[in-house]
């Protein structure tokens, strides 16, 4: 049997067209040579325990909030945000650390900083002045942002603290 050149490109091409078509993810057909899509995967995002602790004292004018921060895990976080929310207005501009700003009238944003899986502890004092001399005053502290990580017990970096104005340390 003689195979002719013709007649070879014929069966080739026959074969290519054949197995050019195969089963991609799913069951769907594609190309040979085109990408293969799979279906969109998400990536997991980290998980940590993000939580909050301190006191609320009110004085006078001044309002001092003393809080450790502390993140068990599993995942290290780059850092957290906390937000502390006063329920009367702050006077004016406030003498805040470096790490805070005002971010309205009744609100404080603070970056924790890095924080390790082991349990390491971020600290941070603030003295805020608040408009009058209020007799009592209600400190709402949560996590505003974690770096995305999910946080399964949530209940434990978000607090409400009624402070009365004796200049007691009120825990939370």
């Amino acid at each position: 049997m003689v195979v002719t050149r013709k007649a070879l490109l014929r069966v080739s091409a026959a074969a290519a067209m054949a197995s050019a078509l195969v089963l991609g993810a799913g069951g769907t057909a594609a190309a040979v040579g085109a990408p293969v899509v799979s279906p969109m995967v998400r990536g997991i995002a980290p998980e940590a325990d993000v939580s909050h602790h301190g006191h609320v004292s009110l004085w006078g004018t001044g309002l001092g909030i003393w809080l450790v921060s502390q993140n068990s895990g599993p995942s290290d976080l780059a850092g957290a945000t906390v937000r502390l929310r006063v329920s009367v207005p702050l006077s004016g501009r406030q003498e805040l650390p470096g790490q805070c700003l005002q971010a309205d009238r009744q609100t404080v944003l603070c970056r924790t900083g890095p924080l390790r899986a082991d349990g390491s502890q971020r600290q941070l004092a603030l003295e805020l002045q608040l408009l009058g001399r209020p007799a009592e005053v209600v400190v709402r502290i949560d996590t505003v942002w974690n770096g995305d990580a999910t946080d399964r017990n949530s209940k434990n970096s978000e607090h409400e603290v009624l402070a009365p104005a004796t200049g007691d340390e009120y825990v939370f």
